[in-house]
């Protein structure tokens, strides 16, 4: 999307190293046509690849209701001037703009998202419980361990436990959500984190119970 900007003639030198990591991943010969290596590998050609990335971003700014992007505006009197001179690059904006008309993109509707309800720099602070801080678990006994979680139990009894974790191995990513009476698993894409594991657990978990109108839970996370 940066290299959006650029000249065409500094582009042709980044398709020319990109051509030659298809080879070299491939296999190919250097007569092979360009045409045939995108099919191969699969790979999108970098002016396409750059278009998609733009349209993409217009469409995640547009999904945010405060965006910045949402309010640029070009001024009158530039067009004219940009048509007058080809040979210089629009913005990033404008490039949009005319990319989203050209693929007939332009009257999609958006979904808002309320992702931003609160600014990075002020997120709110979540306190938890973690009995076995201060414990290595290389160097404690089981033992050790089991004692402090019944002692944990007891002293929540009066809450409804819920059990969750995140697991990931060669070629599966999942978790799963343990309750007194009912237990949900999820198998995640390949390319998820351990930790997007674990999260996805809380999340399904919170899901779970947000209808509930008991409100004494405890989530454990399994570690």
């Amino acid at each position: 999307m940066v290299y959006g900007s650029a000249r065409p003639t500094v582009l042709r030198r980044l398709d020319t190293i990109h051509h030659s990591g298809l080879r070299i991943c491939t296999g190919a010969f250097r007569t092979s046509p360009v045409e045939s290596l995108y099919i191969i590998s699969n790979q999108l050609p970098l002016d396409l690849r750059r278009q998609k990335i733009s349209a993409l971003y217009s469409f995640r700014a547009q999904s945010v209701r405060n965006h910045p992007i949402n309010r640029l505006s070009f001024p009158a009197g530039l067009p004219k001037l940009y048509a007058a001179r080809p040979s210089h690059i629009l913005p990033l904006c404008e490039r949009t703009k005319m990319l989203l008309h050209d693929s007939d993109l332009n009257n999609v509707s958006v979904q808002l998202s309320d992702f931003f309800t609160f600014p990075p720099w002020d997120s709110p602070q979540f306190s938890f419980l973690n009995p076995f801080s201060g414990f290595d678990k290389s160097s404690t006994a089981p033992i050790t361990f089991q004692q402090l979680f019944h002692h944990h139990r007891h002293q929540y009894s009066s809450f409804v436990p819920i059990f969750t974790d995140g697991s990931k191995s060669d070629g599966h990513v999942g978790c799963g959500v343990v309750f007194p009476s009912d237990t949900l698993s999820c198998r995640l894409h390949n390319c998820c984190s351990v930790f997007t594991a674990e999260l996805v657990a809380i999340f399904c978990a919170l899901q779970e119970i947000s209808p509930s109108n008991q409100r004494n839970f405890i989530l454990i996370l399994i570690a």
